[in-house]
């Protein structure tokens, strides 16, 4: 068995559109079980685009599935962006599972239309 603290979760969110880390970007991070979605916590990106600190860490961390949902729209529209009623992009939801205690990192990429991700390092 692994050692409880070795796990952690974080983000890191960059805007394609303007070639800038993400900064000021609402970030909430829920648990899922089923059918049962619980609220953990919300946090703003820095000025780096990242979290001041891991999203999940030590005996916070545990194996399952999560979402991560970023308030890609508010963020656009605050940086400037000339975005239509309704956007086409909004609410970014990233569903994920966690299988080890290792570190997930769980970048998104945006722009106002088109967003990737993928399992950082």
């Amino acid at each position: 068995m692994s050692n409880i603290d070795s796990g952690r979760l974080t983000t890191h969110v960059l805007d394609t559109a303007s070639g800038k880390p993400a900064a000021g970007l609402s970030v909430s991070l829920y648990r899922l079980d089923g059918e049962t979605r619980t609220h953990l916590k919300t946090v703003e990106t820095n000025s780096d685009g990242r979290c001041d600190q891991p999203l999940l860490q030590g005996v916070e961390f545990e194996i399952g599935e999560y979402e991560l949902v970023f308030a890609a729209g508010d963020y656009l529209r605050a940086a400037g962006a000339d975005l239509p009623q309704p956007a086409f992009l909004d609410i970014v939801p990233i569903r994920f599972g966690m299988a080890e205690e290792k570190h997930y990192h769980v970048p998104l990429l945006i722009s106002p239309y088109g967003y990737s991700t993928y399992r950082g390092s």
